[in-house]
């Protein structure tokens, strides 16, 4: 039975899900100090614990919070003296917390994500500032998240923030000039964020589905503060597509592979969401990377079994994506859709080209694709030394009983 103390926590729980990230932008915009803001808004979250169980949850918890972090924001520049021209500033942002927010608000938030993903930060120095400070999580968490030290990862937060202010990386959403390559970078960390979150076979599922949930949130909210861009809703939409196949992509702790997965068991209100989101953003007319790799999702998503699945599709938008997006990646999953439609010699021929070009060396899916085109073209033997040579290279338990089963058949 659900108690009124549960009732209060579900609130605040909720709050903190929805209104973290506001709240520290909010306070960042004012104050410029990053530390300053998470612990004020720390401080209004455990005020809400002691003080809503007795008052109730108020009707508007993100302002209630905003103000409560402003007060505390307050005191504490009234102790160290730092003077009266930054408390007029914040007195600037003083309201009834029941008044309508103002439309300053969302746009603080839009600024503290591109502040995060800056490309003058280094690339896991972003990550770990998006999840700290636009996600709430906490050093732990997200040194868990990505099997690295705390103190590392404490450390790499510090440098992050330090960078900002030595730097004097602005507080700002970029000019238009900049914003497709700065907006780039964000998507990079959010769609990185996911896909650590998905892959499970590297760590604990539940910190795992957390982290791909806490991404997809970030993206909705991202969709949201900019609603006539297109790419944040093609990654949106991948991740939508990706995550409904979630629950099929390993069995008993073995990798499965999209031929094999029990397509019943897909997500089918995530696909058609996904599908939706895809639609719109195509119908904006500017085509990106992530909206071709959600146009590749979807023609799997949508598909009663491999067979019908529309594979010259899938050639096309793999060559779509390798022009605009070059990855020798891209060149390997496109080899894959050649052989359904060309035949396996045609892919074969593909996958060898990549490997004389070396840009996939030690990358364990090329001699793993390339085993699995020569099983299917009945030569077993190649097969089998292509799959010991993917063994080797394999990074999880997952795949490597999945490799290991593929040469026990053989």
């Amino acid at each position: 039975m659900t108690t009124p103390d549960d009732q209060v926590r579900a609130a605040v729980d909720a709050a903190y899900r929805d209104e973290w990230g506001q709240v520290v932008a909010t306070l960042i915009g004012v104050t410029g100090d990053w530390d300053l803001a998470e612990d004020a808004a720390q401080d209004a979250f455990a005020a809400a614990l002691a003080t809503w169980p007795r008052d109730g949850v108020p009707r508007r918890p993100g302002a209630w919070l905003t103000t409560a972090a402003r007060h505390r924001v307050t005191d504490r520049m009234r102790r160290d003296a730092v003077g009266a021209a930054k408390l007029r500033e914040m007195a600037v942002l003083a309201r009834d917390p029941d008044e309508p927010p103002i439309e300053e608000i969302p746009d603080e938030r839009l600024r503290l994500i591109f502040t995060c993903c800056h490309p003058a930060l280094p690339f896991p120095h972003r990550v770990a500032l998006t999840l700290r400070t636009l996600a709430g999580l906490t050093t732990a968490e997200i040194a868990r998240a990505f099997l690295t030290a705390e103190p590392t990862m404490a450390k790499r937060l510090v440098r992050a923030k330090r960078k900002i202010q030595e730097a004097g990386i602005p507080y700002r959403v970029p000019p238009a000039e900049l914003l497709p390559e700065r907006l780039g970078s964000v998507l990079a960390v959010l769609y990185l964020i996911f896909n650590q979150g998905y892959d499970e076979a590297r760590g604990e599922a539940e910190v795992r589905r957390a982290l791909a949930a806490e991404a997809i949130r970030l993206t909705r909210v991202l969709v949201r503060l900019m609603p006539d861009e297109p790419e944040p809703r093609g990654l949106l939409a991948l991740m939508l597509l990706h995550e409904a196949r979630r629950a099929t992509r390993t069995e008993a702790g073995v990798l499965v592979t999209l031929e094999h997965q029990d397509r019943s068991r897909w997500d089918r209100t995530l696909i058609a969401e996904g599908v939706a989101t895809l639609d719109a953003a195509l119908a904006m007319r500017r085509g990106g990377p992530y909206q071709l790799q959600a146009a590749i999702a979807a023609c799997h998503a949508t598909a009663a079994d491999v067979e019908t699945t529309d594979w010259l599709q899938i050639v096309s938008l793999y060559t779509d994506l390798a022009r605009i997006a070059p990855s020798p990646v891209v060149d390997l999953n496109r080899a894959v859709a050649v052989a359904m439609v060309d035949g396996i010699p045609a892919g074969l021929a593909l996958v060898d080209e990549l490997a004389e070009a070396g840009g996939l060396e030690g990358y364990y899916l090329l001699p793993a694709t390339r085993a699995d085109l020569l099983r299917r073209d009945g030569r077993d033997a190649e097969a089998r030394t292509a799959y010991e040579e993917a063994l080797d290279l394999a990074p999880t338990e997952a795949e490597r009983r999945y490799l290991s089963n593929r040469l026990y058949e053989l």
